[in-house]
């Protein structure tokens, strides 16, 4: 499996967070093998449910200035795609066409008007294929990251 990948905030977010250490595991090895490659992307919509998350849903919350030291961090380490008109006109009619959550939606159009074939989420059908974006959920047994990376 090759091509570059939208990495959903609930990657970024089990990095910091040590409530699941087997997770928080392959969150770290994933970032570091796609910030290796330089396959890897975020979108605005990612940094800023990265910030919501870590600052109000983690048992251990981050600071708001330690979550805000991250966003900094991640937003110049990796290419980050912004959500456009054109972007929320896509996960309108991918809400629509393809029966998903807007939200949900807006992450696909993000990857697929961005080129990014893979959408690296434990949100998704692993596996799945929309409109040329490959659903991959990095947390499943049968995940392979040397592969993903080939």
């Amino acid at each position: 499996m090759t091509g570059r990948a939208l990495i959903d905030s609930n990657i970024l977010v089990y990095a910091f967070d040590p409530a699941d250490r087997r997770k928080q595991e392959v969150a770290l090895t994933l970032l570091d093998g796609l910030a290796a490659a330089q396959r890897g992307a975020l979108s605005t919509q990612i940094l800023g449910e990265f910030f919501r998350v870590t600052t109000e849903k983690l048992t251990r919350r981050l600071s708001r200035a330690e979550a805000q030291r991250n966003v900094i961090l991640f937003a110049a380490g990796w290419p980050v795609m912004p959500i456009t008109s054109h972007v929320v006109l896509e996960a309108v009619r991918g809400a629509v066409a393809h029966a998903m959550p807007y939200w949900d939606a807006q992450l696909w159009a993000t990857a697929r008007l961005n080129q990014l074939e893979i959408l690296l989420s434990e949100d998704f059908q692993d596996g799945r294929v929309t409109d040329g974006v490959r659903f991959v959920n990095p947390f499943a047994p049968a995940f392979d990251l040397a592969g993903l990376l080939a």
